[in-house]
């Protein structure tokens, strides 16, 4: 005979374990959803308790998520080397990023410790997780032992599109040294660039090809940022873990290959104008002492108080690069620019223009995630068996990628952000024997037009 009093006890268990967790953090009151900045403060947000002040820690999150409308109607689902929206007519959870921190101080006479920790799921993950250890050696050729810090936790490569990132774990500390150091320790998104991989942070859904083929995403490693004066600010650090020239390493491959990381920023008195110079160097791995670099000079100005202008430029190298031509010395640069304006408090409308040039055919692929979605061999399990080297293989000779962007951020409540946009692409290249480069539409086009639209949701 059934115990339904032993059934009923084991239900009531997950309600007193809700209440005891409430009594623990004595969450603050509720918000309405149009006061409430984020989901959490809508049902009383943890974070304004006494128990997480006392802590200093704070959790929260954000979902991102869009659809894109490609008018060359690729029938392989792809918009070309354009990412992190890169499928087309098809919904996308790009981001549910969840975080728990505890911020350190920024000035005082006293340490002061803290870190933070990351999870991501989504179609966005593949372009965030640690593989700065390649699949295949850039200098050689030959398969590398990929690290596994967080590639493929969901096993096996069985989806194609969604998997799991853990872009930051690292420990961080204020030492009272001048006028104040903070470090960091471990894993974490680079400094360098304008545009950064969460969603919240960016005004557009697609990124510049400045951003995703450019640049690095993260770094493992120390980071050290001191504020100068009121005006200048440096930063400098060690980077390693990497096959890449110190980009996105791990924590378990690549550990004898140490790079260098560095930057510094003037702010005007005013904060309406400010000036950011950053780089890398490295060797490129532990097997190769060829030449891996990159700086990036962003500047930004209030033209007034409601218009925003952003200006950038790049420029990589990597010596001994294996490309299509054999083996160079690669490049890559370009230059692109943001303006926005705020037609309201919650409305903003934007462009952004770009022109990037992979002289070498070394970075850009087409489309992006079929290389970035391989195993500890040649197989890319993004493009369902292709080969890794396949977007290598469709990019050809050197080739400049063009972009024009439009679109607005309109937040009709403080925790959620609505992003439409239009964007148009061209490329201007040719592949081996004088033909046009065609990345877009299957790869039998060279121009596109995307029409998408996102949404971010603050937690």
């Amino acid at each position: 005979m059934k115990n339904h009093l032993n059934n009923n006890h084991f239900a009531l268990k997950p309600l007193a374990l809700g209440i005891a967790l409430i009594s623990v953090f004595g969450v603050a009151q509720a918000k309405s959803l149009t006061e409430a900045s984020t989901l959490l403060e809508t049902v009383g947000d943890p974070n304004e308790s006494q128990f997480m002040k006392n802590l200093g820690l704070k959790i929260g999150g954000w979902a991102n998520a869009g659809v894109t409308y490609n008018a060359a109607s690729p029938t392989n689902g792809f918009n070309g080397p354009v990412t992190f929206g890169d499928r087309s007519a098809e919904f996308q959870l790009n981001q549910l990023n969840i975080f728990v921190q505890r911020a350190v101080a920024a000035e005082g006479d006293a340490w002061d410790f803290g870190g933070r920790f990351d999870a991501m799921f989504g179609t966005d993950s593949i372009f965030t997780q640690a593989y700065g250890s390649p699949a295949l050696d850039v200098n050689s050729g030959l398969v590398k032992n990929r690290g596994n810090w967080d590639l493929n936790l969901l096993g096996s490569n069985s989806n194609r599109f969604y998997d799991i990132a853990l872009p930051q774990a690292y420990a961080e500390a204020y030492a009272p040294i001048g006028n104040g150091l903070n470090i960091k320790a471990g894993h974490f998104y680079t400094p360098i660039g304008y545009e950064t991989v969460p969603a919240p942070d960016n005004f557009f859904y697609t990124h510049a090809y400045t951003m995703q083929y450019g640049e690095p995403f993260t770094h493992t490693g120390l980071m050290g940022n001191y504020t100068v004066d009121k005006n200048w600010a440096v930063m400098g650090g060690a980077t390693t873990g990497s096959a890449t020239g110190g980009w996105d390493g791990s924590f378990n491959q690549q550990l004898g290959n140490w790079g260098g990381l560095a930057g510094t920023t003037w702010t005007s008195n005013d904060k309406n104008t400010s000036a950011n110079i950053s780089g890398t160097y490295g060797s490129t791995s532990e097997q190769s002492s060829k030449k891996w670099g990159l700086f990036s000079i962003v500047l930004k100005h209030n033209i007034t108080d409601k218009t925003h202008l952003m200006l950038q430029h790049d420029h990589g190298y990597a010596n001994g690069a294996l490309t299509n031509a054999g083996f160079q010395d690669a490049q890559w640069y370009g230059i692109n620019m943001h303006l926005t304006y705020d037609i309201k408090d919650n409305l903003t409308a934007g462009i952004r223009t770009e022109w990037f040039r992979d002289q070498n055919g070394f970075r850009v692929g087409a489309p992006g995630r079929i290389s970035a979605a391989s195993s500890n061999g040649v197989n890319s399990y993004a493009s369902g068996g292709l080969n890794s080297n396949y977007s290598l293989s469709n990019s050809g000779a050197g080739a400049s990628y063009y972009g024009i962007t439009a679109g607005l951020n309109w937040k009709p409540v403080k925790w959620l952000n609505i992003r439409p946009n239009v964007r148009y692409d061209w490329a201007d290249g040719q592949v081996a024997g004088g033909g046009r480069y065609l990345p877009f539409g299957n790869n039998n086009r060279d121009s596109q037009f995307l029409f998408s639209s996102d949404f971010n949701v603050n937690f």
